[in-house]
């Protein structure tokens, strides 16, 4: 066996514990064995400390890192050593507990998993007995397609809009983690990304941001990656609250202005550019299958360029393309932007089709709420925010004709005097500015903003009329555009305006009553369009995408909407799940005509625990395709970094543990969204049995000064996500996709069964809670 030659990184503070850890580094270099290097040995008067740092990772063939404090520097360092090639060992002082919620919540740590130590002795133990001297492997056959990935920060505001905007006006194709749609961020995952990656956007946000210390180590680990990887990497900081620590310092870009971005992100697309173009010919060394396995993202925003390929083309999906629904209603992870993308796309390959997709996000409505709407009386808001999204889809549809047509109408006599009369009508809208859909609407609306509080000014605060209240909008001609917009259309085949994302943004803890006037009003003013193009003979489709339980707030405030025709992506069967894995599966060069188990059987162990796998694996998917390609993604991760040929049990366990934290981080918070005063209630469930009675369930929630309505409330919750189910005597266990996700079927069984009912915690959650089966 190779001698250690090693590397100590670990925080200055607190001070005990580094006299621990120097202790055992002297302890271990004196055993013969090993020779292990420190950060504070290099910590020379006039010497930059960076420099001896990177020499001695560089040097070293083992990174020992202690993660009792998280601290910026180390965690990049981490990374750093993966990406060049290292084996990276870490350790935690069992003594110590301040920061293990947050290593928890980060979710890189324990998903590379770490060594636990009471004294330095046990320490010298540990760092003496390294035997396995191999890296992970961090090689991934390079995302042409995709090629950039963006670690977004906890909240998307005008910064990180504006950094994404600028990244698509570079046409660079990106994936990226949100965390606003994954609550973790798995070592595994991270290392997949960048290394298939040809370029990095990192932005770091300063301390006293919403979750700044979970994103900034996020931030420094993936930074650290992708430099020992050796890619261009794209560090950004605001030069008004700099952050950047030692370890970075010389590699940031820091901006004032929006024009910085857009320079230095100028200067980065040229750098992936010109990576593309130096590998776009390199053939990767193949190693065994699982190595170079792909099953495409979990989050259908990061595949938009190769989800065409695998895409299980759904009844849901093809009622969509037919323009028979109007609403496309899901969970998360179901499928909801996957639908989007593709009914955009095979819309889009009509070239005589005009195409409006738009995702804005609702963090750009919120001045309107707090500012316009909270003074108005209900019929005002109604009518002004129906005006707002008619005027806006009206000019979003002008402007992708105008955009679609730019050269046409020049070789187009038919199209030429109307083009120009619509370019004029358009251009002399008052709220038209340059940028993405989400650009225009927050400049609007902040024109709204302040017009609506001149206008009260000048009222002395009383309340508009209803024809000022429209000026508010319509500053322009409206009935004019519209109708030089129709008579434009009446030579393209079919419109269609798809509409997602609007509640992305929303408050932490749930819709409004203002989030849902809004979304109703979007929903009236597409009717009212597809009414008005009706009337002129013009094929007009339009569908909006929303979460299941924004949609039943829909229902239950105007019972109107149980009259629109709309899709519903919950799945029920196991069968069509691997159907749609198998399409993922088979683009990995297998046969064509090869079933699910061949493919299946060839990269993972067909029975765990006497259970066949997949099952054991769908059936801790809550039935979500995005669940189901995360644990198998888990799973998977595991197997390569240990080196195995397929998905082994161990491979298994360990991925459905990184899998169940992430999914119970995911369920709390929206259970918080639901009952502010349930956060963390599931965390009651820690350690506890699998199965509860109606009063010991009751008893266990008796937390938080929840009274008996949060309760049921909670509960329902529960059973609805697939948190819970319920065992009647002598009958399995059934959840809510077992019993087509009808609520009334559980409350009837609970209503006539009540002191018999058993409630019984999904298998998903078990590893998370400690909970032994």
């Amino acid at each position: 066996m190779d001698k250690i030659e090693g590397f100590f990184a670990y925080a200055s503070q607190p001070h005990q514990l580094t006299r621990v850890i120097q202790e055992a580094v002297e302890s271990a270099n004196h055993s013969g064995g090993c020779h292990y290097t420190t950060w504070e040995e290099n910590d020379i008067a006039g010497r930059p400390l960076t420099a001896p740092i990177f020499e001695g990772l560089e040097n070293a063939n083992v990174l020992v890192a202690d993660i009792t404090t998280l601290n910026f520097n180390v965690t990049f360092e981490i990374g750093y050593a993966i990406g060049i090639g290292r084996r990276v060992f870490l350790t935690k002082s069992a003594e110590y507990v301040a920061d293990d919620d947050l290593i928890n919540r980060i979710g890189i740590f324990d998903t590379l998993g770490y060594e636990r130590y009471k004294n330095a002795r046990e320490l010298t133990r540990l760092i003496s007995n390294i035997r396995d001297l191999h890296p992970i492997d961090s090689t991934a056959k390079l995302n042409v397609t995709t090629p950039v990935y963006i670690l977004e920060t906890p909240v998307r505001g005008g910064v990180m809009s504006h950094i994404i905007s600028r990244i698509k006006k570079a046409r660079l194709f990106y994936r990226s983690f949100v965390p606003s749609e994954a609550a973790r961020l798995s070592a595994p995952e991270a290392i997949a990304h960048v290394a298939s990656s040809y370029g990095v956007v990192i932005p770091l946000i300063s301390p006293g941001m919403k979750d700044a210390s979970v994103h900034n180590i996020r931030a420094a680990f993936v930074a650290g990656l992708s430099l020992g990887l050796e890619l261009p990497t794209l560090i950004l900081q605001d030069e008004a609250a700099p952050f950047a620590p030692l370890d970075v310092r010389d590699f940031v870009k820091s901006y004032a202005r929006p024009e910085d971005l857009r320079d230095l992100i100028h200067e980065f697309s040229l750098s992936v550019f010109e990576r593309i173009q130096e590998t776009k010919n390199l053939e990767l060394p193949m190693g065994n299958l699982l190595s170079t396995l792909s099953i495409g993202d979990p989050m259908a925003e990061n595949e938009f360029q190769s989800l065409g390929d695998y895409y299980l083309q759904t009844d849901e999906f093809n009622r969509a393309l037919r323009g028979e629904v109007n609403l496309v209603v899901g969970r998360k992870g179901t499928g909801k932007t996957a639908l989007f993308s593709q009914v955009r796309n095979r819309k889009r390959s009509n070239k005589n089709n005009i195409v409006v997709d738009l995702k804005p996000e609702g963090y750009q409505l919120l001045k309107l709420k707090e500012e316009v709407l909270n003074y108005l009386s209900a019929g005002a808001k109604q009518h002004l925010v129906t005006a707002l999204w008619e005027y806006l889809l009206y000019a979003e549809i002008c402007y992708k004709v105008l955009e679609k047509d730019r050269e046409r109408h020049l070789r187009d006599h038919r199209l030429y005097e109307r083009y120009v009369k619509l370019e004029k009508l358009y251009g002399e809208s008052a709220h038209i500015t340059e940028g993405d859909f989400s650009e225009r609407l927050l400049t609007l609306t902040t024109s709204i903003v302040q017009d609506f509080d001149t206008r009260r000014q000048q009222n002395d605060g009383t309340t508009l009329a209803v024809d000022e209240i429209t000026g508010l909008i319509h500053s322009g001609n409206i009935r004019e555009l519209r109708e030089c917009l129709s008579s434009y259309l009446g030579y393209k085949d079919e419109v269609w305006l798809l509409f997602d994302n609007l509640d992305k943004g929303w408050s932490s803890h749930g819709p409004t009553t203002g989030d849902i006037t809004i979304l109703r009003c979007l929903i009236d003013a597409a009717r009212k369009i597809q009414r008005e193009m009706s009337r002129d003979r013009l094929e007009f489709h339009a569908i909006v995408f929303v979460r299941n339980d924004i949609y039943q707030l829909l229902m239950d405030e105007t019972s109107d909407f149980g009259k629109e025709t709309r899709a519903d992506l919950d799945w029920r069967d196991p069968d069509m799940l691997r159907t749609m894995m198998r399409m993922r599966l088979i683009q990995n060069d297998f046969p064509i005509g090869a079933s699910f188990d061949e493919v299946w059987n060839a990269i993972c162990i067909s029975h765990i625990d006497g259970e066949e796998t997949s099952q054991f694996m769908i059936e801790r998917s809550l039935m979500r395709p995005r669940n189901w390609l995360k644990l198998v993604g888990a799973c998977k991760g595991f197997a390569v970094n240990l080196q195995h040929e397929k998905i082994q049990a161990e491979d298994i366990e360990k991925g459905l543990i990184t899998y169940s934290n992430d999914l119970l981080i995911d369920a709390d918070q929206e259970l918080t969204d639901i009952e502010e005063k349930a956060n963390r209630l599931m965390y009651q469930f820690l350690g506890e049995s699998n199965e509860f009675s109606n009063d010991d369930l009751r008893i266990l929630f008796d937390v938080n000064g929840l009274t008996a309505e949060e309760i049921d409330r909670a509960i329902e919750f529960l059973l609805y996500y697939g948190f819970l189910g319920i065992r009647c005597a002598g009958q399995d266990p059934q959840y809510i996709y077992d019993v087509g996700y009808n609520m009334e079927i559980f409350k009837t069984r609970i209503a006539k069964n009540l002191n018999a009912i058993m409630y019984m915690l999904n298998p998903a959650f078990w590893p998370a809670l400690h909970i032994q089966h």
